[in-house]
């Protein structure tokens, strides 16, 4: 593969997942760590990529702004958005997770539409506060840099003390027999209790995360009440999620 198609292949890695590890990108490639590490340091001297310790993430995933040009597959996300917001209610209390496709639902929610949202997500946080009928509860904690998303044990703890409506997460990797999986433990251990938190379970998903797998697993498809991409609910790429006790959106 030409340095320019394993550059190519780690810019859209980066823009679907966010960030990316060395170590992933050495095995999809099939090349050394050391080719990886040199394109990835190319592209982050060209202003691409942010590097950081182990791998690479987007500027978008460190600091979302009112300039949404560089927003990745931003059209899908909005219409995840849309197919989201008429599963929320007046009245409800939810969880929301981070990432660029929560963003575009929290833009979406009707400036009439009262609710109570609690986020780890210190972005998702500060959108709602534009809707005067949401009431925003952020669950503080330790503050991953790039995802300025709250990890740790005072987050956990507060989850376990909650039974909310809704949970409503962002997907990192997902696939039908592996379930949701992420490669942050400290993540992954939010999720999971916003999970149990919750009476249901939303996840948010473009197709291009289907069928993708990552280490460490967040939950089963058993766990997941609804599964909402931009595609049809009818469409093929959703077959193998259809054995599930699911509702897809």
């Amino acid at each position: 593969m030409l340095k320019e198609e394993r550059q190519k292949y780690i810019l859209d890695q980066v823009h679907l997942h966010h960030r990316v590890l060395l170590n992933d990108l050495t095995e999809e490639l099939k090349v050394s760590i050391d080719t990886v590490r040199r394109d990835v340091k190319e592209l982050a001297q060209q202003k691409k990529v942010k590097k950081v310790h182990g791998g690479a993430t987007s500027f978008g995933f460190m600091n979302f702004t009112k300039d949404e040009s560089n927003i990745y597959l931003q059209s899908k996300k909005i219409k995840i958005a849309e197919k989201t917001i008429p599963l929320l209610t007046e009245g409800q209390v939810i969880l929301m997770s981070g990432g660029t496709t929560n963003m575009e639902v929290a833009k979406l929610i009707p400036k009439k539409l009262p609710l109570t949202v609690f986020t780890p997500s210190l972005h998702v946080a500060v959108e709602l506060l534009e809707h005067p009928e949401v009431e925003v509860i952020f669950l503080g904690g330790k503050l991953l840099h790039e995802a300025k998303f709250a990890v740790g044990g005072t987050v956990v703890n507060t989850l376990s003390q909650l039974k909310v409506d809704t949970c409503i997460l962002g997907t990192g990797y997902l696939d039908a027999e592996h379930g949701l999986t992420e490669f942050d433990w400290e993540v992954i251990q939010v999720k999971q209790a916003m999970i149990r938190a919750a009476k249901k379970t939303i996840i948010l998903s473009v197709s291009d995360k289907l069928h993708s797998v990552q280490k460490y697993k967040t939950c089963d498809m058993t766990e997941v009440d609804t599964l909402v991409t931009e595609l049809k609910p009818e469409d093929e790429m959703l077959d193998s999620f259809r054995p599930f006790n699911l509702e897809l959106v």
